[in-house]
């Protein structure tokens, strides 16, 4: 703590009986000066003063309202449906319950019926909220066409074929599926380690069959409010619903879907209502349309047994690591504007890279890149590429070290 600034001392002026007249005018001339020069310092002081009251007042104020705000319950979401002379009917997300509560004359100026708002735990109106399109294009990425083709996408031929046969076909081919009397699968859930394709294989599907792409993490999905979740979700798929043929992308769905637990605490519960929204749409008693829906997950091993039925996810598709054909028509794809020297044989060096995922190969194809550059060479040779190996692999060795705390 700061020590506060000692006042200045009060001149004091002693006068010789022996002097002069003028000597003593004099002297109540230099007097007057000094009061005037310690009559500024206690201004500036004052001032000073004043100031840092004013800063601890506003500190003070700002602490205030954050421990009010902690003591507060927590806030649902609620759209309010009509607005009486008795109060407000909200009807609350995730149970539909309605309820007339009062309102306060300054909140109930600015609500009109349709709104969505915060409420607590006595249906108390407590803020009205931004409109739902402002979150849906918050949190939504919607790309018209992704400029990825398979062509982009090396050693997942396979699960390319499995993709198609279960979202693109249904999309260009709706008459064969109804003419064979079959319905198409009903969502594909595409699991793996990270890197190995599984975001371009939803990409490149989105583009071939020039759907609207829609794409969002799971945990984009864990809301702030309660409720709040639930109904991006239903915004989600209304969304799809108005731009179909339209593709759903939940990429990380494993932090919505996890396995339920008995936890009681309100994000756990939270975490479940959403699940249990995405479960009731993905169902649904309405015909979806020319929407599909894919989903990825690093973590398959965390998904509930709810989602992984039939019915929901129909189609589990494994995207591994890529073998060495695989990995050796990744590093021709990532390599095909590079300018190689003739020695270089990227099928021999694919087999030195086993273990490695598509994401590591490209990274590796730019890392070769930079060694011919530091080296001042305009092409790459093999040397550069074992350079890059080197420099991955002791940056996964690095990264795998666990870190000591003092």
């Amino acid at each position: 703590m700061s020590r506060s600034p000692s006042l200045p001392e009060r001149p004091r002026l002693e006068l010789d009986p022996d002097m002069t007249p003028d000597e003593r005018l004099e002297a109540l001339r230099e007097h007057f000066k000094e009061i005037v020069q310690v009559n500024e310092q206690l201004t500036e002081q004052l001032d000073a003063a004043r100031d840092r009251q004013n800063d601890l007042t506003d500190e003070v104020d700002q602490l205030e309202r954050e421990n009010e705000t902690l003591k507060t319950s927590s806030l649902y979401i609620a759209t309010a449906e009509e607005l009486t002379d008795d109060g407000v009917v909200v009807k609350q997300h995730g149970n539909n319950q309605e309820v007339l509560t009062e309102v306060s004359p300054s909140i109930r100026d600015g609500l009109e019926a349709g709104d969505r708002v915060a409420i607590n735990d006595s249906f108390g109106v407590k803020q009205i909220l931004d409109p739902e399109t402002d979150a849906r294009a918050q949190a939504m990425q919607v790309d018209g066409s992704p400029d990825v083709s398979y062509d982009d996408i090396g050693g997942l031929e396979e699960q390319i074929r499995e993709v198609r046969e279960a979202v693109e076909e249904p999309l260009v081919n709706a008459d064969q599926f109804r003419e064979v009397g079959i319905e198409p699968p009903s969502g594909v859930l595409l699991h793996g380690p990270p890197g190995t394709g599984k975001t371009m294989l939803a990409k490149a599907v989105a583009n071939e069959t020039d759907a609207t792409f829609i794409k969002m993490a799971g945990s984009e999905l864990v809301r702030k409010f309660i409720g709040e979740g639930a109904r991006l979700v239903r915004d989600l798929f209304e969304l799809a619903a108005e731009r179909e043929p339209a593709i759903i992308f939940i990429d990380e769905i494993d932090a919505i879907a996890a396995k339920r637990t008995e936890s009681k605490t309100s994000g756990d519960a939270e975490v479940q209502r959403t699940m249990m929204q995405l479960l009731s749409e993905m169902d649904g008693f309405d015909e979806r349309g020319e929407i599909r829906i894919i989903a990825a997950t690093n973590r398959f091993d965390m998904l509930d047994r709810a989602i992984l039925r039939p019915g929901r996810f129909d189609r589990l598709i494994e995207v591994p690591n890529p073998d060495v054909e695989g990995r050796e028509r990744i590093l021709e794809i990532h390599t095909q504007e590079m300018n190689l020297d003739d020695g270089v044989d990227l099928g021999a060096f694919a087999t030195e890279t086993d273990g490695l995922s598509g994401a590591e190969l490209a990274s590796l194809a730019t890392e070769a890149g930079m060694f011919a550059i530091r080296d001042g060479r305009t092409t790459v040779q093999q040397s550069d590429l074992h350079d890059a190996l080197e420099k991955i692999e002791a940056d996964d060795d690095a990264s795998s070290v666990p870190v000591a705390f003092a």
